[in-house]
């Protein structure tokens, strides 16, 4: 290509600095609350999907690594985390320290500097330590904590992360309180009137022990969002189960399917009927790839239009869902050219472009590279839409590409 749009990326991740929960927590929280602590590692092991890393105490052998520590949790720091500018076959399971992880992971000066490096002009960021919808704040036992844990990353998103220092080039993606779906409505209403468009969500909420989205548990979250045109961002792994296919599969099975629960949840979504409730609501699957789409939208159509009568979707589906997918879904991915061939199979409207920066699958820093081979055949048009123009329209940027809000 003679030219190539400046990419938005709609998901890459932040490294959330030591200081953010206890620059913001009160006090009688410091000891309980999320704080990092060095230490080594006693023992990790990566299986059917499972990550299980034990903290060791101070004095044991062990490599040494930065560990977020809050109430009974022990999370370590990985090179997983943050594996840009390593070579591939350096990347290994193993806690590191920030002093040992690039910069830009977790320093918006040094993030803006690789963005440029990378082509990038601007990125919404998921969370790190909270995982990918706030999963570690709903598991807490305190309930008080967990809520103003919440509160306190979604303040620093908004007010440092993605604030005057960034330009409008970070745009904030905010968390909820799973836990309680009226608590979220006021969290995405206090977010939104602060230019926030966008919020994480679970793919697959019952794996996390809460309500599918066929009740009307989350209707109150719902509204919220449809009222304020709030995106809900799902990433893959934020049911904190990620696809395997047995205990003992190697980190390969799961790393290869990882699109399977964005297949789930999206069949989940279009048979819902949320979408014909909640007219205005938006959803995104960040890092599930594109190429899947077109067979389950051809599946599920025939499923509507053959099966609804006993299907249990009759009264609620009133459309076929590939018509549904249209106006409210969107497909996110980084790499991913069998999907791009089949591009009129999905819809141009409805495909993000992403480089998953800082982790072990980034295209980081050749994501432009990627792009002009994988959109070669593309018309310029086409191209400009899935590299940023539909991520300027769905998360109301400017027409430069900029958050409003920063």
């Amino acid at each position: 290509m003679e030219t190539f749009p400046k990419i938005i990326s709609v998901d890459d991740h932040t490294v959330e600095p030591p200081n953010v929960w206890r620059d913001r927590l009160p006090s009688k929280y410091h000891d309980v609350g999320p704080r990092v602590v060095r230490a080594p590692l006693k023992e990790m092991t990566f299986l059917g999907g499972k990550f299980a890393p034990v903290m060791g105490a101070k004095g044991d052998d062990g490599p040494i690594g930065d560990w977020w520590v809050y109430e009974d949790l022990h999370r370590p720091l990985t090179r997983l985390d943050t594996a840009v500018g390593y070579d591939r076959d350096e990347i290994k399971l193993e806690v590191i320290t920030y002093e040992q992880m690039r910069p830009g992971s977790f320093s918006v000066p040094d993030r803006l500097a690789d963005m440029d490096v990378n082509h990038v002009q601007s990125a919404l960021c998921f969370p790190t330590f909270p995982r990918f919808c706030g999963q570690t704040f709903t598991e807490a036992k305190d309930r008080e904590l967990g809520l103003l844990g919440v509160r306190a990353y979604n303040d620093w998103m908004v007010e440092e992360w993605c604030g005057p220092d960034a330009a409008g080039r970070l745009i904030p993606l905010t968390l909820i309180p799973l836990w309680d779906a009226r608590l979220a409505a006021a969290e995405v209403r206090r977010n939104a009137a602060r230019g926030v468009r966008a919020v994480a969500f679970s793919e697959i909420p019952p794996h996390l022990g809460l309500p599918s989205i066929h009740t009307d548990e989350w209707d109150p979250f719902l509204e919220a969002c449809n009222e304020t045109g709030t995106v809900i961002a799902m990433h893959i792994g934020s049911s904190s189960r990620m696809p395997s296919t047995s205990a003992d599969a190697p980190p390969a099975v799961g790393s290869t399917i990882t699109f399977a629960n964005c297949c789930f949840s999206m069949v989940d979504w279009l048979m819902s009927g949320k979408f014909e409730r909640f007219p205005n609501l938006k959803i995104m699957y960040a890092e599930g790839q594109i190429g899947w789409i077109p067979y389950i939208l051809e599946r599920a159509n025939v499923v509507w239009e053959e099966n609804r009568g006993w299907g249990g979707v009759a009264d609620k589906v009133l459309r076929p869902p590939s018509e549904l997918f249209a106006e409210h879904v969107f497909g996110c991915f980084f790499d991913d050219a069998f999907g791009l061939k089949n591009l009129d199979s999905i819809g141009v409207a409805n495909v993000l472009y992403e480089t998953d920066y800082p982790h072990s699958d980034s295209t980081w820093p050749k994501s432009r590279e990627v792009g002009e081979a994988q959109m070669g055949h593309l018309a310029p048009d086409v191209v400009d839409r899935i590299v940023r123009g539909n991520a300027i329209d769905l998360l109301g940027l400017t027409p430069e590409g900029l958050w409003p809000g920063a």
